[in-house]
Parts: C-alpha cells; sequence; structure tokens
C-alpha cells in the first residue's frame, strides 16, 4: 500500500505554474529540492508535464496519465488511462505517490492528497496560463516550513 499520497508544487505569488507548456522559472535549489523529495518514490503526472519532461525521471516509478496512445510505456514509465487505474496501482506500491502536475491532475487528485508541499517561488510570472485550482489547500494546515536559496520557501502542509 503507498504511505502517502502527496502534492508538490512550486507556485509564484498568484498560484501560477505555468506558461505556454513551461515551467516559467528555473531555480536550481527549487530542482534539487525536488530530485530530493521524490527519488526513490512514485510520481504521476499528465501527458503535458510529461511532454516537457520528455524522458522518465530517475530513480522513480513515473506514471503518466493519459489517454494519448503515443506514449509508448518504457522501463521506469507507466501509462495510464484514469485516475482510478492510478488508485489500484497503489495495491502493489511500498512508496509514497507524489502527483506533480500539472493543474488538471491537481484537480483530479484533490479529494485524496493527504500532504502538500509547496514552493513559493519569489516573483509574479506575467502572462502565466495555468494555475493551482482554487481552494487546493482547504482543509489543511500548515506543519512546517524550509527556506531555500535564492528566496524560496517551502511550506509543509497536512489534511486536518
Amino acid at each position: 500500500m503507498v504511505a502517502m499520497i502527496i502534492g508538490i508544487v512550486a507556485v509564484d505569488r498568484h498560484n501560477a505554474i505555468g506558461k505556454g507548456g513551461k515551467l516559467p522559472w528555473h531555480y536550481s535549489a527549487d530542482m534539487k529540492f525536488f530530485r530530493e523529495t521524490t527519488t526513490g518514490h512514485a510520481v504521476v503526472m499528465g501527458r503535458k508535464t510529461w511532454m516537457t519532461l520528455g524522458k522518465p525521471l530517475k530513480n522513480r516509478l513515473n506514471i503518466v496519465l493519459s489517454r494519448d496512445p503515443s506514449i509508448e510505456p518504457q522501463e521506469s514509465l507507466l501509462v495510464l488511462s484514469d485516475i482510478d487505474s492510478v488508485l489500484s496501482l497503489n495495491d502493489s506500491l511500498t512508496t509514497d505517490l507524489f502527483v506533480i502536475g500539472g493543474a488538471q491532475v491537481y484537480e483530479a487528485f484533490l479529494p485524496r492528497i493527504e500532504r502538500w508541499i509547496v514552493t513559493e517561488v519569489p516573483l509574479t510570472v506575467k502572462g502565466a496560463d495555468t494555475f493551482m485550482p482554487g481552494g487546493y489547500l482547504d482543509g489543511f494546515e500548515e506543519r512546517d516550513l524550509r527556506k531555500l536559496e535564492d528566496g524560496l520557501v517551502v511550506r509543509f502542509f497536512e489534511r486536518t
């Protein structure tokens, strides 16, 4: 059984997470934190997030939520068509499942996420076109805070 379903995201001051199909910033401290936090676990993402990555994240089970038949399963990459398929996989996983985006996948997993790890990026992205679902932290309480380089703040939330 999965230990926990965890949402992990970086947001700007207005909860933007994307622009033009890409992450609208690059902070090496954020990338390092994400890698250290998710390595050894399973990550689930949507097709658009997968397309921006282009290859499986190392040392993680990568799950792409998509009905697109052109995405070929490969070593460390599963392609599943719906959230129920991901949840039924839980029985065979022994690691946490990190929901890593995008917005539609976060929305689909909202009722199931038990913990949020939110990196606050100290900027406002002009022209951002992808945002976190409204109220995604409703029913959660902040439990911890960690400061990274470059003014990044990571907040840890647990479902109350």
